[in-house]
C-alpha cells in the first residue's frame, strides 16, 4: 500500500502555475528526494501532496498523516504574527505568541514521545528560546522551530522543502543525525537543490523539469551513480552553458557558397532492383535550419543520410547539391565529409579503439577513429572544455571502453561537434540508452541546437525523443510508394 499515489495529475497553483505529474508512488519508508532547477516544480509537487493546489485532472491519493515544512509556510507564519501588531486599530492589546506556544500549537503534548521531544529541542537548540516571542527569532531560528514542530507531530509522512537552508554547520550535522534516526519509522520526502545534501538513506529519486516529473528512479545500492547521472543531466540543461569555440587550425570549413543551401536533393530516389525505398523526395536544408527526420523501419532514413554523406552508391545517380558541390562533378568523398559531423549506432559500435576520453574527443578534429596525430595545446584545451560540459572532465584519462554505453554516446557527440561542422547528422543517437542517458543525450542535442552554429539533421522514430529547438520535420512515409 502506497502512502502517496499520483496518476496523470494536473494541478493549478495561484491561477497560473501548472503542475503535471504522470506517475508517482511513495511507499512506507521509501524515502524520496525531489531534485530540479529553480521553477522546475519541486515545491509545487510538495505542496500538492500536502493538500494545496487545485486538482484539475487525475488521481491524487494520500493516506498518510502529513507534516510539511517550506519557505512559504515560514513566510506565512511570520506574516500572521506581524498582523497582530495591527491589533491596536481594534483597541486590542497585541499579545505576542511565544516560541513554546508556537511549537506545541495543534499538538497534544501528552501524546508526544518524551524522548523525542527532548531530542528535538536539544538538536535545534530551542530550550533557551521557548519563552521568547516568536517574532524575536532570526530566520534560521524560525526554520528550526518549524522543523522541530513537524518532527514532534509524529506524522507518517514528513515533507521537508530545503530543510537545511538557514541552518548553521552544527545544526545541519545534528539534524542529519536526527533524520537518520527518524528514517527507521517515518517516511521522508525531501525537496533539495543541492545533490550534496541527498541523504544516504534515500530510496527514490525524482527529477522535476518545467512543472513535470521528468525522470524518477528507485535507488538500490547505486545512489552515487544515480546522482552523477543527474549532475550531468542538470549541467547540460543549464541555459547559461556556452559551447567551446572553434580551433583556429583544424575546423570544418564554411560551404563554398555562403548564400547557397547546405544540402539540396531534387527528386531523389533509392531503389534496389524493383524495390523502391523512397522516390520523389525534394528537400532543401539551409544553414541554421534544424530538421528532424522520422519514419518506420525500412522507410529510408539511413539511406537518405548516406546519400548526403556520400556513403551510398546511388548518390552519383541522384541530383544532389552539398556544401557548394554538385555530386559527381569530380569532388572526393573527403571533401564532403570535412563539413559533416556524424553519429549513428553503427559508428558507435565501430569505435572499438580503447583510447582515453580526451583522445576520443580530439579524434574529431581529424575525422579518425582513435588519435594518430599530435594534438595542439589549443585542441587539448577545447576537448577538455567539451568534457566539462558533459561533467566528464574528471574522467579525461579514463579508457573509452570503461564508460557506460550512454556516457560513450555523449562523448562521441562531443567528438562529432568538436570541429564545429556545418552539418551535424545524428542517426538514432538514443538507441540502446537507458532513460537517464537518453535524457542526457537529448539535453546535449538541444543545447547544440540552441547555442551552436551547426545545423542539425536529427533522425529518430520516437515522439518522446523530439528536440524542442528543432522545428522542421521530414516524414519519410510521404515518399514511400
Amino acid at each position: 500500500m502506497s502512502l502517496v499515489t499520483l496518476q496523470h495529475c494536473h494541478a493549478l497553483f495561484d491561477e497560473h502555475y501548472n503542475l503535471h505529474i504522470n506517475s508517482l508512488n511513495i511507499k512506507p519508508l521509501q524515502h524520496t528526494v525531489v531534485l530540479g532547477a529553480n521553477g522546475s516544480g519541486k515545491s509545487a509537487l510538495a505542496a500538492f501532496i500536502a493538500g494545496n493546489g487545485e486538482t484539475l485532472n487525475g488521481r491524487r491519493q494520500v493516506i498518510a498523516d502529513v507534516a510539511w515544512v517550506s519557505v512559504e509556510q515560514q513566510q506565512a507564519l511570520i506574516e500572521a504574527e506581524k498582523q497582530k501588531d495591527c491589533a491596536d486599530i481594534l483597541d486590542v492589546i497585541a499579545v505576542p505568541t511565544t516560541v513554546k506556544e508556537m511549537l506545541f500549537e495543534g499538538l497534544i503534548q501528552t501524546e508526544i514521545d518524551p524522548q523525542l521531544q527532548t531530542r528535538v529541542i536539544q538538536v535545534f537548540g530551542l530550550a533557551a528560546l521557548l519563552q521568547r516571542p516568536f517574532r524575536a527569532l532570526s530566520t534560521g531560528e524560525t526554520r528550526k522551530l518549524l522543523l522541530a514542530k513537524s518532527l514532534l507531530s509524529q506524522a507518517q509522512l514528513l515533507i521537508l522543502d530545503e530543510p537545511w537552508d538557514g541552518l548553521d554547520t552544527q545544526a545541519c550535522a545534528d539534524f542529519n543525525e536526527l533524520l537518520l534516526e527518524i528514517s527507521t519509522h517515518t517516511t521522508l520526502m525531501l525537496i533539495l537543490n543541492r545533490l550534496s545534501e541527498v541523504p544516504s538513506f534515500c530510496k527514490q529519486l525524482v527529477l522535476m523539469e518545467s512543472g513535470r516529473d521528468h525522470w524518477q528512479s528507485t535507488v538500490n545500492n547505486d545512489l552515487a551513480t544515480q546522482l552523477t547521472h543527474i549532475k550531468q543531466l542538470q549541467h547540460m540543461q543549464q541555459q547559461s552553458l556556452i559551447l567551446p569555440t572553434k580551433d583556429s587550425d583544424s575546423f570544418a570549413p564554411h560551404p563554398l557558397d555562403a548564400n547557397a543551401p547546405l544540402v539540396r536533393l531534387t527528386n531523389a530516389k533509392v531503389k534496389y532492383a524493383e524495390n523502391i525505398v523512397f522516390s520523389g523526395l525534394n528537400w532543401t536544408i539551409n544553414a541554421q535550419q534544424h530538421w528532424q527526420v522520422t519514419g518506420p523501419n525500412g522507410s529510408g532514413k539511413t539511406c537518405l543520410l548516406n546519400l548526403i554523406t556520400g556513403d551510398h552508391p546511388q548518390c552519383y545517380v541522384n541530383d544532389i547539391f552539398v556544401f557548394g558541390f554538385q555530386r559527381g562533378s569530380g569532388e572526393s568523398i573527403w571533401q564532403i565529409k570535412q563539413y559533416i559531423g556524424y553519429l549513428s549506432n553503427g559508428f558507435h559500435l565501430d569505435y572499438r579503439v580503447n583510447c582515453s576520453l580526451l583522445h576520443v574527443v580530439l579524434s574529431g578534429f581529424y575525422d579518425s577513429i582513435g588519435l594518430y596525430q599530435q594534438a595542439t595545446k589549443n585542441q587539448i584545451e577545447l576537448a577538455q572544455q567539451w568534457l566539462t560540459i558533459m561533467s566528464l572532465d574528471d574522467h579525461a584519462n579514463t579508457p573509452f571502453q570503461e564508460l557506460s554505453f550512454g556516457d560513450q554516446r555523449i562523448v562521441l557527440l562531443a567528438r562529432a561537434m568538436v570541429k564545429h561542422p556545418a552539418l551535424l547528422i545524428l542517426d538514432e543517437p538514443c538507441n540502446g540508452l537507458d532513460e537517464i542517458n537518453r535524457l542526457k543525450v537529448l539535453a546535449l542535442i538541444d543545447l547544440l541546437a540552441r547555442e551552436g552554429s551547426t545545423t542539425l539533421l536529427y533522425v529518430n522514430h520516437h515522439k518522446e525523443d523530439a528536440i524542442p529547438s528543432i522545428q522542421n520535420h521530414l516524414l519519410m512515409t510521404d515518399f514511400n510508394d
